[in-house]
């Protein structure tokens, strides 16, 4: 039986399989991603963790050799942050091994996953993600590999084609939104709600039309007037929000706050001091800056990240040809991370192999000792290396198969079989396992009893 190897799995939502909803609530806050990983880690069938958390998707990066019980514990604290039962979830989450998963993680930083095909920020957010979990000492050899790779493809896929010409963002979206709901942006004043990426984007976005933005941050209040400069618009902190608000034409929900902003009767006092004049909120947070219930307030309008899709579909067919070229740069990619992968499986076969090699050198060494009479020790020493330099030249091919590059082909699983079988390996390993289990239950007692001062 060939030896168990280790599988990378990931799980998770995203824009096309769950409403905002649900990803708000398995959202992660940056400070939250921490604590997560390493309460992953703590799962005995886990040893490698990694997490993405966007306003589009919450997904789960996992190395695991019990792939069952790996998923069914991260599909567990998953339904658990969202407060709803495993079965619920489960038909909106999505579960890939390998190379599958390999292929979709390429996809995320390609930005062909994107709910705006080719946008810039995905590659940052991938970097970053993959900068915490090895903060966190969470990652090994394989999401390593994973993410490295992941990187590469982003990269390729901006610089070999031209799917991140243009710059189209959520946060360009929304200001086509604002423009398309309310007309000319020249001299409407946008109140942008945090300081952060997506913050900046917006105001960039927004300004380039002509509005005036007020950045609206307590936490990051350094950032937003920097931002305020840069944009020549002003900041101030949150207690100033109503106020602004009675003057805002358009308001962008961009904060990583866990609990709304702008709430339905916070807004309703300031909706009366309006006299009915119309205010536009476009919310690109996850969770949600806004609540819902805002939208039935008279003159109140009120977009989510999720209302964007109509606008982004209309121009879905510009970047078409471009997201083909960057589907092969992904599928590239994928063929050199599989090649990887399946070499792994050799790895366990080529070790037990020189093992098995060393051990019946040493045993035929043995079984002839009463034939070295009169042997020195460098007699013994010579002996012993001609032994096994004999069982290592003959072993040396059969390695070299197992080891090739090529090992990614078809039928490599069936030939590390084959090995195992013609060598007795599998036999040899457990007879290996026996006589230390056996050392152990000698050996055990001793310490036992030297440790403790008497017999146990």
């Amino acid at each position: 039986m060939v030896p168990t190897v280790s599988e990378v799995l990931v799980l998770g939502i995203s824009h096309k399989t769950a409403a905002v909803e649900l990803r708000e609530r398995l959202s992660l806050a940056e400070w939250q991603v921490l604590p997560f990983l390493e309460g992953l880690l703590t799962e005995s069938a886990i040893t490698e963790a990694a997490a993405i958390s966007t306003c589009n998707r919450t997904e789960i990066y996992l190395v695991t050799d019990e792939p069952v019980a790996a998923e069914s514990a991260a599909l567990g604290r998953l339904a658990t942050r969202a407060e709803i039962r495993p079965t619920e979830l489960t038909s909106m989450i999505y579960a890939l091994r390998n190379c599958d998963a390999a292929r979709h993680l390429f996809r995320v930083s390609a930005g062909l996953e994107s709910m705006v095909v080719g946008e810039a920020e995905v590659l940052g957010q991938v970097r970053r993600s993959f900068d915490t979990a090895l903060e966190a000492d969470a990652t090994g050899p394989m999401l390593n590999r994973l993410f490295h790779a992941a990187l590469r493809t982003g990269k390729r896929a901006r610089t070999e084609t031209a799917i991140g010409e243009r710059s189209i963002s959520v946060s360009s979206v929304a200001a086509s939104l604002a423009r398309e709901s309310i007309g000319d942006l020249t001299g409407r004043r946008v109140v942008i709600l945090g300081a952060g990426e997506t913050a900046e984007l917006a105001a960039r976005a927004l300004t380039d039309q002509g509005a005036e933005s007020v950045f609206v941050a307590n936490r990051r209040h350094d950032r937003a007037l920097a931002l305020a400069d840069r944009f020549a618009g002003s900041a101030i902190p949150l207690d100033q929000l109503p106020e602004q608000l009675e003057q805002a034409d358009v308001v962008i929900g961009a904060t990583a706050s866990p609990h709304p902003i702008v709430t339905a009767a916070e807004l309703a006092v300031v909706a009366a001091k309006r006299h009915g004049r119309p205010l536009l909120l476009i919310d690109l947070a996850v969770p949600r800056d806004i609540e819902a219930a805002c939208a039935e307030l008279d003159g109140v309008s009120v977009h989510d990240i999720d209302d964007l899709k109509d606008v982004i579909d209309r121009n879905r067919s510009v970047r078409a040809a471009e997201a083909g070229r960057a589907e092969d740069i992904v599928e590239e990619e994928i063929a050199d991370f599989a090649r990887w992968l399946a070499s792994l499986d050799a790895l366990p076969t080529v070790a037990d192999l020189q093992s098995h090699g060393r051990k019946v050198a040493d045993s035929v060494v043995a079984d002839n000792a009463e034939r070295w009479e009169g042997a020195t020790p460098a007699d013994l020493e010579r002996i012993e290396l001609l032994a096994r330099t004999v069982a290592q030249r003959l072993l040396h091919d059969p390695t070299l198969q197992l080891r090739s590059h090529n090992s990614g082909e078809a039928g490599s699983h069936g030939r590390v079989e084959i090995v195992r079988e013609l060598f007795g390996l599998d036999a040899a390993v457990e007879a290996g396992r026996k006589l230390h289990d056996d050392e152990q239950v000698n050996v055990l007692p001793l310490k036992r009893r030297d440790a403790r001062g008497k017999r146990s």
